[in-house]
């Protein structure tokens, strides 16, 4: 029997997996997805949206209003994301804190996982010359206007893009392992130590008993079970909260799969006479670190991405989307993430699908509006010729369903990261996350880890 099973092998379960093997623990890690490494990640964009994601690329709302980015391969969402490494900040942790009664939540308590973390990646400070067109017009209106930006610390080493690589491929896989994802800072250390991995394998239920967990799942259709003596769960938002559901806990914890949250992001276009090129060289170095936006719930980044996923965000058809497209060198875009009330819902229907609530609250919208009008003010400070108001947004960095706190009746995991009522069983991902932290969550998840590693290995 494994000393432990982890469940997904994103953030959470990648570098839970990292320091439970490096302090000597028998591990298995679990993962629903395939595995892919440097040299066989996809190469090009359509195949990434095809091949690692769940959903073929895409996932909605009930309503179909909000579309989801949540992959499905080794290293879950941070072989995708633009790997910036920011610790919470006071706000974000007291409001933890004030949802939870978790007393843990402060800067004090956090500090040293935090530091181990970063310790263990690779971790980089843009610096002036390395911002791109998008990032100078970026912040050279901001400057202007009188708001606040800072240059971005992302997880990365050897990006070389003086020898002609361009870090916005790395949305689907960094074939160089200069991006740290779980994959690269966590999973294939891990590996080296020990660490058994097995793919491909999707989870159906888990079911407690007083020595261990054993879980049901399958692979390529064929029934498959595990047992371990404690078993973590570490699939995130959705995958964590289904496994939940799906195992028959919502009737002893009401919690379960409410409070869901994420980060809505709208993008909006100036379109330069000058060739911007926001797809070259370094991405997304610099964005804002207002404290007026901060404050008013919204922060605004110097975001780009693929052609493709850039012609999804443009509602005109025929000849005029064409038109848009030719100018795609010319596009500068700047993106407002909100951070959103954890009023969403995450159930599971009868055939085993997602069915995901979401709507925009008042509050939500009111933030919305006041990053979009201060995208507007600098796209136009720019000099942009034309400025182009996408309808379309997305929720990223899922958050709730399996909340922690110090209450069984209004969370699922308590201060221990261990199920309420549960001895054996734990969850450890975004999906405990009490609230949107309106921070790039992929730094604390990672410290989360770290956390329950330390308690599990004691």
């Amino acid at each position: 029997m494994y000393d432990f099973i982890v469940i997904g092998s994103g953030a959470g379960g990648g570098s839970l997996s990292y320091y439970l093997t490096k302090g000597g623990a028998k591990v298995l890690l679990l993962e629903a997805g395939k595995f892919y490494r440097k040299d066989t990640f996809p190469r090009t964009e359509a195949e990434g949206s095809a091949q690692l994601y769940w959903g073929g690329g895409i996932e909605f709302d009930k309503d179909a209003r909000m579309g989801f980015l949540r992959t499905k391969l080794v290293g879950g969402s941070s072989i995708v994301y633009q790997c910036l490494m920011d610790r919470f900040d006071d706000i974000a942790l007291h409001d933890w804190k004030a949802e939870s009664g978790v007393n843990w939540f402060t800067q004090e308590d956090m500090a040293p996982h935090y530091e181990q973390v970063e310790s263990d990646m690779a971790l980089h400070t843009f610096k002036e010359d390395e911002r791109t067109r998008n990032g100078q017009l970026f912040a050279n209106a901001c400057d202007k206007l009188g708001y606040k930006w800072s240059y971005l610390r992302r997880g990365q080493s050897d990006c070389a893009p003086e020898k002609g690589n361009d870090c916005t491929t790395c949305l689907a896989g960094c074939h160089r392992d200069s991006k740290q994802s779980a994959l690269v800072a966590f999973v294939q250390k891990a590996e080296k130590l020990g660490l058994e991995i097995q793919t491909e394998i999707e989870i159906d239920r888990v079911e407690s008993h007083a020595n261990g967990v054993k879980i049901f799942g399958k692979k390529h259709k064929n029934a498959v079970t595990f047992e371990g003596k404690k078993v973590i769960l570490c699939g995130g938002a959705f995958g964590s909260t289904k496994m939940m559901l799906q195992s028959g806990f919502k009737s002893k914890l009401p919690a379960l799969g409410k409070h869901f949250s994420s980060h809505p992001q709208f993008m909006w276009f100036g379109f330069q006479k000058e060739i911007v090129d926001a797809h070259k060289g370094m991405f997304q170095s610099v964005a804002s670190k207002d404290p007026n936006f901060r404050k008013e719930g919204f922060k605004l980044e110097n975001v780009f991405s693929l052609p493709i996923s850039i012609a999804m965000l443009f509602t005109a058809y025929g000849a005029q989307h064409q038109q848009y497209m030719k100018k795609y060198r010319h596009m500068q875009c700047i993106e407002v993430a909100v951070r959103d009330e954890n009023t969403g819902t995450i159930q599971v229907d009868n055939k085993g699908k997602l069915v995901v609530t979401k709507r925009l609250t008042d509050q939500d919208n009111a933030r919305k509006e006041r990053g979009l009008d201060a995208i507007k003010k600098i796209l136009v400070a720019s000099g942009a010729e034309e400025v182009y108001e996408s309808q379309m947004y997305f929720g990223l960095h899922l958050m709730g369903g399996c909340v922690m706190g110090v209450d069984g009746g209004k969370s699922v995991v308590d201060p221990e990261f261990r199920v309420h009522g549960e001895k054996n069983l734990y969850i450890v991902d975004s999906s405990i996350y009490p609230n949107a932290p309106g921070i790039n969550p992929g730094l604390t998840i990672k410290s989360l880890g770290n956390r329950l590693a330390n308690q599990l290995l004691k």
